[in-house]
């Protein structure tokens, strides 16, 4: 199995470098900082990843004619769409037939070719592992690949770049592809990595338990974005490296963590990007820091319905 190193997020680096936002920081409370990533292209931390797994492939001459493919209606598919046009190279994206209108639209928007099949993902997925075999389309994985995940893990070196005296980094998980990336560049540089999981939406936590990657069940508000049912063998190899600390949050703080971000600063994002902030809750947390520790916590996405952040 790949090993996630260093070397492979300064080859990102270099690839993404002038096609996506460097990240911006803001100062949330004493020593703790917000790396505000839904600010980036489509909304959300993917599209790093994206454009490096097109760049690097059209690098080693492996990118086919018949473009790129993927399965997803979400932040991974939207970023692949993203990523495609700015590279020039078509896209196929497979959802089912029921998928909201408004994801189509935007897919589309992005010049991909959207195909409609099922009524469920796994309809969906088997459709576009087909297109795979019989066009020879690049297949892409919204999270479990090492170009994915090292993609991702650009953000670590540009945080540092913006928060003086960084000690660790926290970031929510699903299937692990950002965790990975982000934990591989912080331990290079002595950092430690908190992950944070919600409750019922542990697939690395429990993996970290059983020592091996393992399935779990997913019940979260959370879940949209980040219930894997399992997690990268990527992730689990990082998330064993003594730097990194793996938390469990419960919905409620998520949801008051996501109120809060619209409260005090009029952030609307998603409960993803809100469950790393939630291991932060003052007094409550999972995580609480050391005396002068200074944290940043990655603000992932910001695809989300705003309809239910009211008042502040």
């Amino acid at each position: 199995m790949h090993h996630l190193t260093y070397d492979d997020v300064v080859r990102a680096a270099g690839r993404v470098a002038g096609h996506v936002r460097p990240v911006t920081v803001a100062p949330d409370r004493p020593g703790l900082w917000l790396a505000l990533e839904q600010m980036q292209h489509t909304g959300s931390f993917k599209a790093r990843g994206a454009h490096n797994f097109l760049a690097a492939h059209r690098e080693s001459g492996t990118l086919p004619g018949a473009g790129v493919t993927i399965a997803s209606g979400g932040n991974a598919g939207l970023a692949c769409a993203w990523a495609a046009r700015r590279l020039g190279v078509r896209a196929t994206v497979f959802l089912p037939e029921n998928a909201p209108h408004v994801k189509v639209a935007r897919l589309r928007g992005y010049g991909a070719d959207v195909r409609l099949v099922g009524t469920e993902y796994a309809q969906a997925l088997a459709a576009c592992e087909e297109f795979a075999r019989t066009t020879g389309a690049l297949a892409s994985h919204a999270y479990d690949h090492p170009l994915i995940a090292a993609g991702a893990g650009t953000l670590v070196d540009e945080i540092r770049d913006r928060v003086p005296g960084l000690d660790t980094v926290v970031v929510a998980v699903g299937g692990g592809g950002l965790f990975a990336g982000v934990a591989a560049a912080a331990a290079h540089h002595g950092l430690r990595t908190v992950a944070v999981e919600p409750e019922n939406c542990r697939a690395l936590h429990e993996a970290l338990k059983a020592g091996r990657v393992v399935d779990v069940t997913v019940d979260s508000v959370a879940a949209d974005a980040l219930g894997a049912r399992r997690v990268t063998p990527l992730a689990l190899t990082a998330a064993q490296d003594p730097s990194v600390t793996s938390v469990l949050v419960p919905d409620a703080d998520i949801v008051r963590a996501r109120q809060a971000l619209w409260d005090d600063r009029r952030l609307a994002v998603e409960h993803a990007a809100a469950t790393a902030l939630a291991a932060l809750a003052p007094g409550t947390g999972a995580y609480t820091p050391a005396e002068g520790e200074t944290v940043a916590v990655v603000v992932c996405g910001a695809n989300t319905d705003p309809g239910d952040l009211v008042g502040g």
